[in-house]
């Protein structure tokens, strides 16, 4: 995909936000309460989201947004939405919500003058491609009063609150996940460790509803110019040991996730669904087996009506600004100090949790 543009030139914005996101006001959606939404960006993602959007009650897709116009062009003639050339374009038709799925150094440019025209955002993971910019788009966001939230779809995985459901109130002991697969041609500006391992990364975070205060990572270019293989190794300010194994090297996908807490142990596979859990260990080394409820929803639709809920409430979202540049944080600390123990500053107060 190339790159969507803004139309202007925004100068520099601020480079860091204090606190958690607060959202100030709601929507100015029309007096039928249909949401106007565009998308920015029709890659594979972009396209995806307008897909669900044009799909949803209660919303009206007003357009895409793409400076390639034959695939801008066929995305908004198969969902019967208007094409533009870019994301000033779209903006100037009046939408209350727009989603961001340009390619990452994009987002703050067209995050902030949303924000400046009062329009909520969903922007895609990961925030930005630098902290500063991270902090920038959620400042922009706070100090317009919009929604913002950070599209880390994994989380709306069903089998992966399938397994935040069974750890509630578990202590945790040790989390194991596994993203590999084969590389992908789209890619061509980030590693595994921003593409993939950040997804994992705001799992962990998520599950153990704690920070991240000691990494260790070990990451390898094998067969591309960015790293593609990435071991990485992480402490909780919980005391929770955590393990992510992830490479461009495996000939399929694979998604697994393994928790232990004292009472459990959970597996799930991320891509068929099944979470197995064990429990009852007694001493002789028996213990108990079975396979947990998990509902089936496409990931993409829960998200987008977690987005919208959020906007339509003025409650929080359920992937905050502040939880995205956290787990960006990370992410970029595991590529600074591979190869070498690093010892984050501990983050002072609570943090929102999305249950």
């Amino acid at each position: 995909m190339k790159n969507p543009v803004v139309g202007k030139n925004l100068g520099s914005a601020p480079s860091s936000a204090k606190g958690a996101f607060i959202v100030m006001s709601g929507t100015q959606a029309g007096t039928d309460g249909t949401l106007r939404v565009g998308v920015v960006g029709v890659g594979v993602m972009g396209s995806n989201h307008a897909r669900v959007l044009s799909e949803m009650p209660g919303v009206k897709l007003i357009g895409v947004a793409d400076p390639d116009r034959e695939r801008c062009d066929q995305v908004a003639a198969r969902l019967g939405c208007a094409a533009f050339k870019d994301a000033e374009e779209l903006l100037q038709q009046g939408v209350d919500a727009v989603t961001i799925a340009a390619p990452t150094h994009l987002h703050r440019d067209i995050a902030i003058d949303c924000a400046a025209r009062g329009i909520h955002i969903l922007v895609e993971k990961p925030i930005a491609p630098t902290v500063e910019e991270s902090r920038a788009i959620v400042a922009a966001a706070r100090r317009a009063g919009v929604t913002l939230m950070v599209g880390h779809v994994e989380r709306f995985n069903p089998a992966v609150q399938s397994i935040k459901r069974a750890i509630k109130d578990q202590d945790i002991l040790s989390i194991a996940i596994t993203r590999v697969g084969p590389f992908p041609p789209r890619m061509s500006n980030v590693g595994v460790v921003i593409d993939l391992a950040v997804h994992d990364i705001d799992l962990i975070r998520w599950f153990t509803e704690s920070e991240i205060v000691e990494i260790q990572p070990q990451t390898s270019s094998a067969v591309a110019e960015r790293e593609d293989i990435a071991l990485l190794q992480f402490r909780t300010a919980s005391g929770v040991l955590a393990h992510i194994n992830t490479n461009w090297l495996t000939p399929f996908k694979a998604r697994t996730v393994h928790v232990a807490t004292r009472d459990k142990y959970l597996i799930g596979d991320l891509l068929t669904l099944q979470v197995t859990e064990c429990f009852g260990f007694q001493p002789d080394g028996s213990y108990s087996m079975r396979h947990l409820s998990v509902g089936y929803a496409e990931p993409l639709r829960s998200e987008m009506q977690a987005f919208l809920a959020a906007i339509k409430s003025g409650e929080s979202p359920a992937v905050t600004g502040d939880e995205a540049v956290a787990s960006l944080e990370v992410a970029i600390r595991c590529l600074d100090a591979r190869g070498t123990q690093s010892v984050l500053p501990h983050r002072k107060g609570p943090r929102r949790v999305a249950g």
